[in-house]
């Protein structure tokens, strides 16, 4: 899943005292965050391999320290730590860190077997990749309902904070369309292209920034508006 993982972020940022969406839209991608910069140092791997699922041909064979659920927790609770640092409330550092880890729940519904409990077989994944007519509207209504949640409970105090809404749909929509229908190798690729990190990690900052800009420019609406 890509998108659908800032479902969580949109509703934990509608939340009092929560951090600010930019930094929920960091929370809930990190573990991938960690993933791309582990890819480009070696740390992690995986190749393309067409067929590995329907929807999805990345075969993420190895990444013990980002995708095993005990790796989850562990940046789960460092990113709470972090902002418990600088904002020394409990509230926030606890809805970020349920943001990080609910990234990997929602892997666990649509990834191959290829999550694992402490970085070692048995292998997990409920594979919805496997089945695009369930994956795909499940992935658009976590995405753009909780997006919808979130405006619904904010109020724009500036023209960036409605324009900002439509450029974040936008992205989200874009990217998650070149995710889905973009070229698909013919045969295994191992490793990867040398773009497979960088670009992944751009896509995710990409939207972070301009859920940060949507967000300054919006407020928690008040009781009764």
């Amino acid at each position: 899943m890509f998108i659908g993982h800032y479902g969580a972020a949109f509703v934990a940022a509608a939340r009092p005292k929560a951090p600010r969406l930019g930094t929920l839209f960091i929370a809930a991608q990190l573990i991938d965050f960690g993933f791309f910069a582990f890819l480009i140092l070696g740390i992690e791997h995986m190749r393309l391999v067409p067929g590995t699922t329907a929807m999805n041909p990345m075969d993420l064979y190895f990444m013990p320290w980002t995708h095993s659920m005990v790796g989850a927790l562990a940046w789960s609770l460092a990113f709470a730590a972090l902002i418990w640092s600088i904002t020394r409330n409990r509230s926030a550092a606890l809805l970020a860190g349920a943001v990080v880890f609910s990234h990997w729940l929602v892997d666990l519904i649509v990834h191959a077997p290829d999550l694992t409990l402490m970085g070692a077989p048995p292998k997990l994944g409920l594979a919805l990749w496997n089945y695009p007519l369930i994956e795909i509207p499940l992935e658009l209504f976590f995405a753009f309902g909780g997006l919808h949640w979130y405006l619904s409970r904010t109020d724009a105090i500036a023209p960036g904070g409605r324009w900002g809404a439509w450029a974040l749909a936008l992205a989200m929509a874009g990217l998650q369309a070149f995710n889905w229908f973009g070229p698909v190798p013919s045969g295994i690729v191992d490793p990867p292209p040398a773009s497979t990190g960088p670009l992944g990690l751009f896509a995710y900052t990409l939207l972070a920034l301009i859920a940060w800009w949507m967000a300054r420019n919006r407020e928690p609406r008040l009781s009764g508006r």
